[in-house]
Order: C-alpha cells, then sequence, then structure tokens
C-alpha cells in the first residue's frame, strides 16, 4: 500500500477553514476513479485555505505501471476536468512538473 498526500486550493478564500465539504470532494473522487487507479481509501480534512487529501493506494507491481504519485495526480486532473462540481469550487491541481525532486519509495 502506498499513501499520498495532496490539497485542493478553494477558487475563493474565506481565510477560514473550508468545511463541510470533504463528503463531496471524496464523493467526487470516488465518482472518477478507474481500477488502474489502484484507490483503496481516500480521506479529506478542511484546513484553512484547502482541503488536505490521503490517498491510499495499492503498490502495483508491473515495472511499467505509473507511479502512486502519478496515478493521483492523473485521479484528481479527471475528477477536476469532469465534475463541475469540484471545477466550480477548486483551482485544477498543478502539473505533476511542479513536484519534479520528490521521491517516493
Amino acid at each position: 500500500m502506498e499513501i499520498i498526500y495532496a490539497s485542493l486550493i478553494p477558487r475563493q478564500s474565506d481565510d477560514g477553514v473550508q468545511s463541510n465539504h470533504e463528503a463531496e470532494v471524496v464523493d467526487a473522487l470516488w465518482a472518477h476513479c478507474l481500477p488502474g487507479d489502484g484507490l483503496q481509501h481516500v480521506s479529506a480534512r478542511p484546513e484553512p485555505g484547502r482541503v488536505d487529501l490521503l490517498f491510499y493506494l495499492l503498490t502495483l507491481d508491473s515495472p511499467d505501471a505509473p507511479s502512486a504519485l502519478q496515478r493521483v495526480h492523473t485521479l484528481m486532473l479527471r475528477s477536476h476536468r469532469t465534475s463541475p462540481w469540484l471545477n466550480r469550487r477548486y483551482l485544477s491541481p498543478e502539473p505533476l512538473t511542479a513536484y519534479e525532486g520528490i521521491t517516493t519509495g
């Protein structure tokens, strides 16, 4: 199992905790999840100016399989692109190249 931390940033900041939207964020992610993502569980926690997410993924043994970080990023982009609710409320995730230098293991 691999665990990836990510956040969603709201389009409009109220300088407070983004509460009461965690369940909707998790539901949107599950609605757009594909079997190849390997998602087992996702949790959300509101924080000032963001919603923090923990993704729990199956470890894929194939040498050609994308990394857990790539799979989470793809899932977040797919969800943001196809969920009108996520798109209206949150900024699109940054390109994966913004995370260069981060190692997973």
